[in-house]
Parts: structure tokens; C-alpha cells; sequence
């Protein structure tokens, strides 16, 4: 290396003075001089001569020298330039190393600011689960209490409304009675018009039940048409013998009819507030009180524990339920 130093001074030394050369303000003899100011030696021509011939050889070995300088300073560079190739190759270069490092610490801390990212997303979507978690759970315990509320006022409503046709049947069952109209009759007088016959509509049913089926309604229609030719009402004190059984034969039926209030059966009249005992196919045999009498059916009350029944007529005809009197106690 210190070799290499004092042949770049030296060729430092040389480059200048071909500088000056060029410039023409170097001399042989080591003194500068400018163009029109300082006079030629006056010598002989053969010596300017020489001093020419000498002047240029110098400058001619100068410029030698410098190229050499150059072209040692390009294999110089070049040889650097290799070793550093070289160097980086095999991962020995410190600028290489110094470099990697400051990207291998820009990697750790990319990498740690992901880990702490995906660590901060992670706990949001687990604190949303948790949280979409106990909504759901809430409201799926409000929406069963709403729907047990909502059924259980349903069927108290039902409840209310069952309680009160009930009642109503209770309070309204007597009033379904048709009470015949009590008038009185005034003698006529000789000039007046023979009174004509009262065609008042009879009162309607207060409501129609249908609990015959179709079958059974034909034969009621069966036996209306039969019943049509007019027979002689017998009379309600006019004592007759019932029948044994209720049932004595399948063919048999009964002649059942209600008119002006009262209920016309097997050649018996029946009336309101009558003891009877009402007999039925399983051979029950209940003792009741006739409650009401309507057109269509009867209302009878049984004596152990009060509760109503409805009695239609054609349950009547087919022998369903066989009425024979009572006497009062």
C-alpha cells in the first residue's frame, strides 16, 4: 500500500506538470512565463533546437506515464469491484450484512405487528360471538315467555267465554219455554161478527241445534209423512197403560208431538213442572221434573243433582228415551 501511494503522488506530480505544458506556463528550466511579456533568449538557432526536441520527449514520456497511471487505477477498481462481487456472493460483504439486517429487523417487527393484530382480531370477534350469543339467548326466553303469556291468555279468554254460555244457558234455559197465551173470553153480543180464528205466528226457537244425523232426520221425515192422516187427540185424563219395555220390538216407535205448550206422548199429556221418570236405552231409569216445553223438544231436570237435559222429539219416536209418569212426593 505504500508503494501504491507514493506512485499516486508521483503521478499526481506528473499530471500537473503536463497541466502546465499544456497551458504553456512550464519552462525546462522550471520558471513560468506569459505570452508578449518576457523576451526569447537570444541563442543560436541550434540551441532552440534542442530545448524544443527536449520539451517534447518530456512531455512525451509525462503522457506515458499517466496513461499507465489510468489504466493501473482501472484494473485497481476493477479487482475491488470483483473481491466485492466475490464477497457478496459468499455473504461476506458489510454492506451486504448491514443492509440484511436492518431487513431482517423491518421483518421481525412486521411480523409481530401481525401477531398483534390478528391477536386484537381475534378477541373482537370472540367478544361479538359473545355478545350475538346472549342476544340470541335473551330473546329466545323473552319470545317463550311471550308465547306462554299469549296461550294462557288465549285459553282463559276461552275459559271466560265457555263460563259464560254456560250461565247464560243456565239463567236462559227456562225462558226457552213457549207459554201458551192465557185470554179471556167475552161473551158475545147478539149484533157483533163472529170473532174469526187467531192466526199469531207461533214464537220461534230461541236458537236451533242440530244433533240428529242424516240418517235419523230422513226417518223423522218418514214418520211426519205417516203421521199426516189426523188422528183423534186423546184425552190427558184419560188413563192408559204403558208400555212394558222401552224397547219391546225395532219396528216399534212411538207417537210423540208437542202442541200448545205441552207434550203430547204415547197417548199421554205432559206439561211443565210435571214428575216424570225418564227411561233410556241401557235401562236407566231417572226421575226428573219437566222444565220447559218447547217446540221441537223438551227441558227436563233431574231431581238428584238438578242438571239439565234436552230431550228431542224424535228421541222420543224411536224409543231413545221412554217418559212415564210420577207421582209427586
Amino acid at each position: 500500500m505504500a508503494g501504491n501511494a507514493h506512485m499516486l503522488n508521483r503521478n499526481e506530480g506528473t499530471l500537473c506538470g503536463l497541466t502546465k505544458i499544456l497551458e504553456g506556463t512550464f519552462t525546462p528550466n522550471g520558471q513560468t512565463s506569459q505570452s508578449g511579456n518576457m523576451e526569447k533568449p537570444k541563442n543560436s538557432r541550434g540551441h532552440t533546437d534542442t530545448e524544443d526536441a527536449s520539451e517534447t520527449d518530456l512531455a512525451k514520456h509525462d503522457e506515458d506515464d499517466y496513461v499507465e497511471i489510468k489504466e493501473q487505477m482501472y484494473q485497481e477498481k476493477l479487482a475491488s469491484l470483483k473481491r466485492q462481487l466475490q464477497q457478496l456472493q459468499e455473504g461476506t460483504l458489510q454492506e451486504y450484512q448491514k443492509r440484511m439486517k436492518k431487513l431482517d429487523q423491518q421483518y421481525k417487527e412486521r411480523l409481530r405487528n401481525a401477531d398483534l393484530f390478528l391477536q386484537l382480531e381475534t378477541e373482537q370477534v370472540e367478544r361479538n360471538y359473545i355478545k350475538e350469543k346472549k342476544a340470541a339467548v335473551k330473546e329466545f326466553e323473552d319470545k317463550k315467555i311471550e308465547l306462554k303469556e299469549n296461550l294462557i291468555a288465549e285459553l282463559e279468554e276461552k275459559k271466560k267465554m265457555i263460563e259464560n254460555e254456560k250461565l247464560t244457558m243456565e239463567l236462559t234455559g227456562d225462558s226457552m219455554e213457549v207459554k201458551p197465551t192465557m185470554t179471556r173470553k167475552l161473551r158475545r153480543r147478539p149484533n157483533d161478527p163472529v170473532p174469526l180464528p187467531d192466526k199469531r205466528r207461533k214464537p220461534a226457537p230461541a236458537q236451533l241445534n242440530y244433533m240428529l244425523t242424516d240418517e235419523q232426520i230422513m226417518e223423522d221425515l218418514r214418520m211426519l209423512n205417516k203421521l199426516k192422516s189426523p188422528k183423534p187427540p186423546a184425552s190427558p185424563s184419560s188413563p192408559e197403560l204403558l208400555p212394558t219395555t222401552p224397547t219391546e220390538s225395532p219396528a216399534h216407535r212411538f207417537e210423540a208431538r208437542i202442541e200448545d205448550g205441552k207434550l203430547y206422548y204415547d197417548k199421554r199429556w205432559y206439561h211443565k213442572s210435571q214428575p216424570i221418570y225418564l227411561e233410556s236405552k241401557e235401562s236407566t231409569k231417572i226421575s226428573c221434573v219437566i222444565s220447559s216445553v218447547g217446540t221441537n223438544e223438551i227441558w227436563v231436570r233431574k231431581t238428584s243433582d238438578s242438571t239439565k237435559m234436552r230431550i228431542y222429539l224424535g228421541q222420543l219416536q224411536r224409543g231413545v228415551f221412554v217418559i212415564r209418569r210420577r207421582s209427586a212426593a
